[in-house]
């Protein structure tokens, strides 16, 4: 069977696309489905290469019970390239991953990642880089029904259809 493969990008990689990529797999891996993805994460920036994420980050992910092991790269050509799907975490981030080489090749798996929200459909997933905690739990709570979406929507791509 062949892997959907899953990139979230934000613009530093220590916040809002590692907790997406967290979440992401702690949801399939519960789903027993983890197996039908490759699923990563990155900056489209270079402020944090090999960093770990926030540790504001961590300690959301801790709380909402979500396992989150990741180190900070930056988006490559390659990615845009490699990955079936690739979610914008703004449009600021969407717009950065277009200015690449060759990602206007690429139009049809470069989306927003509220694309998938059933509750503000298209809007940004805000930064909470500058703020406190409240901030990275709404990030949380916006990146976990988006993904629901999101995994529900691949299945049926997967399956033809059909999800289990």
């Amino acid at each position: 069977m062949v892997r959907k493969k899953v990139l979230f990008v934000c613009l530093g990689n220590i916040c809002r696309s590692p907790l997406a990529e967290a979440i992401f797999k702690h949801k399939v891996k519960e789903q027993g489905i983890d197996q039908l993805f490759e699923v990563d994460s990155c900056g489209t920036s270079n402020y944090h290469i090999g960093d770990p994420p926030d540790g504001r980050t961590l300690r959301n992910a801790l709380k909402n019970g979500v396992p989150i092991h990741h180190s900070g790269r930056q988006l490559t050509n390659d990615d845009v390239k490699r990955y079936d799907i690739i979610l914008a975490m703004d449009s600021s981030n969407y717009q950065n991953i277009l200015r690449l080489p060759n990602a206007s090749q690429h139009l049809d798996k470069i989306q927003l990642m509220r694309a998938y929200d059933p509750v503000h459909p298209g809007s940004d997933v805000p930064d909470p880089y500058y703020g406190g905690e409240r901030g990275f739990q709404d990030v949380f709570e916006i990146l976990n029904r988006s993904i629901d979406c999101l995994i529900e929507d691949l299945q049926r791509k997967i399956t033809g259809g059909i999800v289990p």
